[in-house]
């Protein structure tokens, strides 16, 4: 995987060329049959990834959010998992705050992930067990690298710094908000949220309301590279490629400080 680290990142800097090229453009926007928008730069950014994942490691199959018919499930061994603009949303709205996610899942569980967020001209990367870092690109001709690590737990009257999506709110993660008595929220578009557990912006991202496979993975490996924890609602670990209806996943929260995760969520109340 560590060999692989650098050539993947390679790609993600490369589908945020393409989309940021889009950016300079006329964007035309079409509509998925779930009513979601999609634009030139998510298939762009889709065939670079596609592409390189083919020559990269061509007997690793991938799960791409733009050709969910292109694999057979359950995907029971390695595969690639990835979201060529997570966001799109937050990119027509002429924001920021969208990324391109990779993951490799390996027997259900993602160990690598890389979140590149194109305007802001910084990357995300981490391998589970072996730590993650934060890549400022457009500085020089060499990224400026840091090593990044969640932190802890704020102590007690002290606001927790809580990711909040600017799109998908639900009544659920409202419920599990509602239970810290002192929250700072920070409202976020994509995989930033995960990104900025991973960095130590934010103490923790609960979001129970469904999201898909291609929007989790990657985040989800950046946090645990980091040094946090990302569960379902239980607090129990999430699996990936097993050929839920719609690739959805029910709900997470990422963790920040892993102590600070229950041994079970209520979501319900």
């Amino acid at each position: 995987m560590k060999d692989l680290l650098e050539p993947l990142t390679a790609l993600v800097v490369e589908a945020g060329e393409a989309i940021n090229a889009v950016r300079c453009g006329t964007l035309c926007i079409d509509e998925k049959s779930d009513g979601s928008p999609v634009t030139q730069a998510d298939l762009a950014a889709d065939r670079i990834l596609i592409d390189g994942l083919a020559r990269l490691c061509p007997d690793i199959p991938t799960l791409s959010e733009e050709r969910t018919g292109a694999v057979t499930l359950p995907l029971d061994d390695s595969f690639f998992l990835v979201d060529p603009l997570d966001g799109t949303k937050e990119f027509v709205a002429g924001r920021d705050e969208f990324t391109v996610n990779l993951a490799l899942v390996v027997e259900g569980a993602p160990v690598l992930g890389i979140v590149g967020a194109p305007g802001l001209a910084q990357v995300w990367r981490g391998i589970v067990g072996d730590g993650a870092e934060r890549l400022s690109l457009g500085r020089g001709p060499v990224p400026v690298v840091e090593r990044i690590h969640t932190r802890p737990a704020p102590p007690a009257g002290t606001p927790w710094r809580v990711a909040v999506s600017r799109s998908h709110g639900d009544p659920r993660t409202e419920a599990v908000i509602a239970r810290w008595p002192v929250v700072s929220r920070e409202v976020l578009g994509s995989a930033l949220k995960f990104a900025h557990v991973a960095d130590g912006r934010i103490d923790v991202y609960p979001r129970l309301g469904p999201t898909s496979e291609w929007d989790v993975g990657a985040g989800l490996a950046l946090v645990m590279a980091a040094g946090g924890k990302v569960t379902d609602a239980d607090g129990a670990p999430l699996r990936f490629g097993t050929g839920r209806t719609g690739f959805l996943v029910p709900g997470f929260i990422a963790w920040g400080d892993p102590a600070a995760a229950p041994g079970a969520v209520d979501a319900q109340n």
